[in-house]
């Protein structure tokens, strides 16, 4: 769920502009309600650490394309934490509000990523200088991201509470080809996550007919 950036290979910081797209780039941002709105209304749940973030995003699920197609809505959190069911955004939202409530300096992010550059959301935070990627629907897979995996990851506009008043940020693309030296180092961290996740689904899957032989046994 949460990975160190490379600052050579994602811009972090991004450029300062009065609204997400006033430089004339096409950025698909365009939030239900203004930013601000997003972080005022009280929540039901205040996670302290990310543990409780993601015990309460590890009972919440995907939204269906139906539902999706149906409506271009973003979620208010107080919203979400009720639904617990949404897209990528509301995933993000409701992550970045409690990063913020957590007291870290964070980021709301939009963007591009995976194998084909899919537009995305996701969250961004600072922690003792460093800058890290927190992805809230890979929480199945742990508190640990691969850094491998961010760096399809591509951002083009952020949104930042300052404790004050909202900021806009957009982002310039970079090289994300790593190092060679990092490569070893990188491909281990990887092999010893995923793998692990995938071993786990393939498990699960093959408890459910058992679960279900077991519920009609019961019902004979």
């Amino acid at each position: 769920m949460i990975a160190e950036i490379f600052p050579e290979l994602y811009d972090i910081q991004g450029r300062r502009v009065f609204h997400p797209g006033t430089s004339g780039r096409r950025v698909g941002f365009r939030p239900t309600a203004p930013m601000g709105a997003y972080l005022t209304a009280p929540l039901q749940t205040q996670c302290k650490d990310f543990e409780e973030m993601r015990n309460f995003l590890g009972k919440c699920r995907a939204r269906s394309m139906r539902d999706v197609q149906k409506r271009d809505y973003w979620q208010p959190p107080e919203e979400f934490e009720k639904t617990r069911k949404g897209d990528c955004v509301d995933f993000g939202l409701w992550s970045w509000r409690q990063m913020v409530g957590m007291g870290y300096r964070a980021r709301f992010v939009g963007g591009k990523s995976g194998k084909f550059g899919e537009g995305h959301a996701w969250v961004q935070f600072e922690k003792d200088g460093k800058w890290f990627l927190l992805e809230p629907q890979m929480r199945g897979l742990g508190l640990r991201l691969p850094r491998l995996s961010i760096l399809r990851y591509h951002p083009k506009v952020s949104v930042e509470w300052d404790g004050k008043k909202i900021l806009n940020f957009e982002h310039g693309d970079r090289n994300t080809k790593p190092p060679l030296r990092k490569l070893p180092g990188l491909i281990a961290e990887w092999l010893s996550i995923w793998p692990r996740y995938w071993i786990q689904v393939v498990f699960l899957l093959f408890q459910v007919p058992f679960y279900w032989v077991r519920y009609l046994v019961r019902k004979l």
